[in-house]
């Protein structure tokens, strides 16, 4: 067998990871915060392109409108070229430019005018005298104050608004006031520093005494100070602390709610009977107590500064349609318009001549054209994807969570003839708005659980909405168990675990059956005994 070198001409079909798509992929998971943020960037890069205007014509490249104007046209009527008269008077008064280029004479003539010298008429001091005037004449147009006009460019609304109070400034405020010792308020200033936005400071102070330099009595000397700063309850190191604090500043505290604060786990298992004990009252006492535990805030800093929750925008909007269907639309606010420039690139294609910057040029013309086609495709993708979902789940729409089919990646991938992962990308982070509330595209892609009557499978989410209906629905003194609400499952059709209805329970937040029986009678105690209450029941309120 001979060895021997040959050329051989193959053709293939491969899938090359080029840039571009690389950016259109990664354009199919971000939101539209992110892809609104990505354009930006995009758009201060890239030269060539620009944001498509709104409306027929962009500001200033068009004719303006003239300015509306109280005057009347003449009685020949020579239309826009006619001799236009003032409203008001019987001659034509010279517009501002004819008074200014018109020569005023000598200085005898100016005098004459006058009918004084021109010492008299003109001050030696023009710039004194136009100040003293300016602050003697109050402003008689709002643009005069500073705040310009409702339809100035550079009106700006939030400009009025006064800056948010945080809980660090408030506290800051309070500790100038507090101390007067520079070393007390830079250990003061440290504390504020690690207080979080619930208002608590850590629960080891050590490391604070060891970083300032300052023994751990002189921190807890200022921390006690600290702790009686508003709102009450702020700088406490515990919740229990928390609350020792504000009924502190109510004259509450007293050995019987000592108690209560120190075992505050009891008081989550509703162990009432255990609270009742250890604190040595009797019913009525306990449930006045555990009412005025409710009244406290466990999170004081919260009134200041919180974070601000943004907005959840929609992607795509789902309208009931004339015929019954249901009509799928992008939410064109969301969607980023940009536009590429041929015109400029023609332009400087005529004028440059250095090779650098035609290869430059040629790139951003690229790049400016595959962003423009990529975010085309992605709202199509989005389109063809929520259409898909809606068809799947048309029952939810129609009549609610229990209705909701067991749904996944590969099933819409299939129908619209996509990957699973582009529908993954797809659906990530993208909300739908419906007639039942605004939801991700993934909350409608939930496992299958079987039928027990051997039927067609029922969702996850409907089942955890069965069992939530369940929950919602027993009495108190016949609270549902798991293996209960099992059989009630299977009962209507659904055929479950008894691990998995824990499962789904406690991702709902919904405690045991034994906690719930507790929360139901002592609610049911509390009401009963509310009534017999006493506003101004007298206890020990010496502090212990």
């Amino acid at each position: 067998m001979a060895l021997t070198q040959r050329l051989e001409f193959r053709q293939s079909q491969s899938l090359v990871m080029t840039p571009q798509l690389m950016q259109a992929i990664k354009l199919l998971q971000l939101s539209n915060l992110d892809l609104s943020a990505f354009v930006e960037e995009e758009l201060e890069r890239n030269p060539l392109l620009e944001r498509a205007s709104d409306g027929p014509e962009a500001p200033g490249t068009g004719e303006t409108a003239p300015e509306p104007a109280e005057f009347s046209q003449s009685e020949d009527g020579e239309g826009a070229g006619g001799e236009i008269n003032a409203s008001g008077g019987d001659g034509f008064e010279p517009p501002q430019e004819d008074w200014l280029n018109r020569d005023l004479g000598s200085r005898a003539e100016i005098e004459q005018t006058f009918d004084a010298p021109l010492d008299n008429v003109f001050s030696e001091e023009p710039a004194e005298a136009a100040a003293r005037n300016a602050q003697d004449t109050a402003p008689t147009a709002y643009t005069e104050w500073g705040g310009g006009a409702s339809h100035d460019e550079d009106y700006n609304l939030e400009a009025f608004v006064a800056a948010e109070v945080t809980l660090g400034g408030h506290l800051a405020e309070q500790l100038a006031v507090a101390f007067t010792a520079p070393a007390q308020r830079m250990i003061g200033q440290y504390l504020i520093d690690l207080v979080d936005e619930a208002g608590y400071l850590p629960n080891d102070l050590g490391q604070a005494a060891e970083r300032l330099g300052a023994s751990e009595s002189d921190v807890g000397a200022v921390l006690s100070v600290l702790q009686k700063f508003d709102p009450p309850g702020v700088c406490a190191r515990s919740l229990s602390e928390c609350l020792a604090i504000q009924l502190r500043e109510l004259n509450r505290y007293d050995p019987a709610m000592q108690a209560l604060v120190e075992h505050l786990d009891l008081l989550a298992k509703r162990d009432v009977a255990a609270l009742r004990r250890l604190c040595g009252v009797d019913d009525e006492d306990i449930t006045e107590m555990i009412g005025e535990i409710r009244r406290l805030d466990p999170k004081p800093g919260l009134k200041f500064g919180s974070a601000r929750m943004q907005t959840v925008v929609p992607d795509v909007y789902v309208r009931p349609g004339p015929d019954g269907g249901w009509h799928v639309e992008l939410n064109s606010d969301t969607l980023p318009r940009v536009l590429v420039n041929q015109t400029y690139y023609t332009e400087l294609s005529k004028t440059i001549r250095k090779d650098g910057d035609k290869s430059y040029f040629s790139d951003c013309l690229q790049n400016a054209t595959w962003l423009v086609r990529a975010l085309d495709q992605r709202a199509r993708t989005i389109l063809k994807v929520a259409t898909e979902i809606v068809r799947q789940q048309d029952g939810f729409f129609i009549h609610g969570v229990a209705h909701l089919r067991p749904l996944n990646l590969k099933a819409v991938a299939e129908a619209i003839q996509m990957h699973e992962s582009t529908v993954s990308r797809v659906t990530a982070n993208k909300y739908m708005a419906t007639n039942r509330g605004i939801f991700e595209l993934k909350y409608f892609f939930t496992a299958s659980i079987a039928s027990a009557d051997g039927g067609e499978a029922h969702s996850a989410e409907a089942v955890r909405h069965h069992i939530k209906q369940l929950i919602d629905a027993e009495d108190a003194a016949l609270i549902l168990s798991d293996d209960t609400i099992v059989e009630r499952l299977r009962e209507s059709g659904i055929d479950i675990a008894r691990r998995t209805v824990a499962k789904y329970r406690e991702a709902m937040r919904i405690p045991s059956s034994v906690q719930r029986r507790r929360d139901k009678q002592s609610t049911l105690g509390g009401a009963l005994c509310a009534p017999a209450v006493s506003s101004d029941r007298s206890r020990d309120t010496q502090p212990a």
